[in-house]
């Protein structure tokens, strides 16, 4: 039988409940466990796929196609047997949704619909779907403790607590003690507080993570303990840490896993956090570095390029190398040209929406194209560069995608009305669709042109990457294209133009898919692990030419 455990936040919100959730997901897990894990999120949106990245960051697109909250990225670097999906994360939007969906087909036989039992069974019920065969399912609760949202939540997640018993249910909070350098005291009356709060609904935690820029004294740990009526040794304390990947080993020190598996009655073997001492020794004693300059539109909130980032680092890791990402505004190379991108060892163009910045990165490709930079271009970074290509190679004046020039004369990449899934199956779309769950989403089948960078890197002919886009490279001006110089490497099952790269540059390569949804820092991903030895290569004056990246 599936055990539960619950994390919930209090004080403010970003504390790092993914993190938590995702380190403790990796400690377990390291001790022979298969996991499970959701993020139940508070807001009324059915997904975050409609949203601003400048509200909530990165779309995190599952294998499945679902687009959900960044967390699951976390959730998926830090643990195998956490493999997401649809019913890896729930939004108030969708529970309601269901629960209406019900209502009108009669499933609940005339009575009046409530917030208990209706919605707070269809929660319960959720995380159950969620949970599948896992030995433990990690469920984390998005927003803090008193948000109105949140209610439901925690109401139903008190109930199956009451139902599963004390030995299949841990509780645990996150929260802030704060430092208040004026006189010079850590505070612990915000956690006082917000523990007051959760079990104001029922909620008693029986373990407390407890976020602060320094380790936290003895004293505060045991002042904590007595308010909160948690054991002292079940309050952690998480303290500012200089890799993300420290953190697992930090909380194994303090014994986070071993409270939960004494509690959950489990005789668990050490755990063998060997590949994660090894992670850290790596990105602390790099044999090189390279400079990374990445253009985009988002690049005010880092969140916006979670996964892309972390890519970027666990290619470093693998390759031994230090990378230092620069984040360029695509704007700013619009107004004072690509000054800002010299001496930068290889750049990178993410994915976007939106015409804002659409000529900077353009010029962004030209510019790596025509100096030899090592490049990679991801979803819109290889539409990018398909119009700079038809532009400046195919000699296309005009040339552009319709989702910024409805009237281009060239239209090289355009919308698409159908395409084929993984499964076998069609979908369609138009320009009246729905903005929410539309895209060409999750896993699809690509097929790498023999001889290719793109086979090399792979080191095989078939892949299986994540896509979300709407739009695509037009087919009808492939030839022209290839026949100017701009090789089309990668075909999805259907012949859309999946990758592309340009032959006897050091190193160039685009992808219609995003790599970074599939990249860990344990196995990294070899499109990152082949860019950051291309750009280490280009530092060491080698001008690597394609066949030998």
């Amino acid at each position: 039988m599936t055990s539960y455990v619950f994390i919930t936040g209090g004080v403010v919100s970003s504390l790092g409940k993914g993190i938590t959730s995702a380190c403790l997901g990796a400690i377990l897990e390291a001790r022979g466990l298969s996991i499970s894990m959701i993020k139940l999120d508070p807001y009324i949106n059915v997904d975050p796929g409609t949203m601003s990245p400048f509200q909530h960051g990165e779309v995190f697109v599952t294998h499945d196609g679902t687009e959900t909250d960044l967390d699951l990225g976390h959730y998926e670097r830090f643990v195998r047997t956490a493999k997401t999906g649809r019913n890896s994360n729930f939004t108030t939007g969708r529970i309601y949704e269901s629960v209406i969906a019900k209502e009108r087909r009669g499933d609940y036989l005339g009575a009046t619909v409530q917030v208990i039992p209706h919605i707070t069974d269809e929660i319960k019920q959720s995380v159950r779907r969620g949970a599948g065969d896992a030995d433990i399912c990690l469920v984390e609760i998005g927003g803090t403790v008193g948000d109105i949202e949140s209610l439901p939540f925690l109401e139903a997640i008190r109930q199956m607590g009451v139902e599963l018993g004390h030995d299949r249910v841990v509780y645990v909070h996150l929260t802030l003690v704060p430092y208040i350098a004026t006189s010079s005291e850590i505070k612990t009356k915000p956690t006082q507080h917000s523990v007051k709060e959760l079990r104001s609904i029922g909620i008693q935690p029986d373990i407390l993570v407890c976020r602060s820029e320094d380790p936290l004294p003895k004293e505060q740990r045991k002042k904590i303990a007595l308010f909160t009526n948690v054991q002292e040794a079940a309050v952690i304390s998480a303290y500012d840490a200089d890799d993300l990947y420290m953190i697992p080993a930090m909380m194994h020190e303090q014994g986070l896993d071993e409270i939960v598996a004494r509690q959950l009655g489990l005789e668990l073997p050490a755990a063998d956090l060997s590949e994660w001492q090894a992670i850290v020794d790596a990105k602390k004693n790099p044999e090189s570095e390279v400079n990374v300059a990445m253009v985009g539109k988002y690049v005010d909130l880092r969140d916006a390029y979670i996964s892309l980032s972390e890519a970027l680092l666990h290619g470093g890791i693998h390759t031994r190398t230090r990378v230092n990402i620069h984040y360029v505004e695509a704007q700013d190379i619009e107004r004072h040209g690509v000054d800002r991108l010299a001496g930068m060892d290889g750049i990178v163009v993410p994915g976007g929406f939106g015409d804002r910045g659409i000529e900077g990165k353009i010029e962004t490709v030209r510019y790596a194209r025509e100096q030899g930079i090592p490049y990679l271009g991801i979803c819109l970074g290889m539409q990018v560069a398909v119009i700079e290509a038809a532009r400046n190679l195919a000699g296309l004046d005009g040339a552009m995608s319709t989702e910024f020039n409805r009237a281009a004369p060239h239209p090289v990449v355009g919308l698409i009305t159908e395409w084929k899934t993984l499964s076998g199956e069609f979908e369609q779309r138009d320009e009246q669709s729905d903005m929410g769950g539309t895209m060409r989403l999750g896993g699809q089948e690509v097929r790498l042109a023999a001889g290719s960078l793109a086979e090399r890197v792979y080191g095989r002919d078939e892949i299986v990457e994540r896509h979300r886009h709407r739009y695509e490279v037009n087919n009808h001006y492939r030839d022209a294209l290839e026949n100017a110089g701009l090789r089309v490497s990668g075909v999805s099952v259907d012949d859309l133009v999946e990758m592309v790269e340009v032959p006897g540059h050091p190193w160039f390569l685009a992808s219609q898919f995003h790599p970074e949804f599939t990249s860990n820092p344990r196995d990294g991903h070899p499109l990152f692990k082949g860019f950051i030895r291309a750009a280490r290569q280009q530092r060491e004056g080698k001008h690597p030419m394609a066949a030998e990246a």
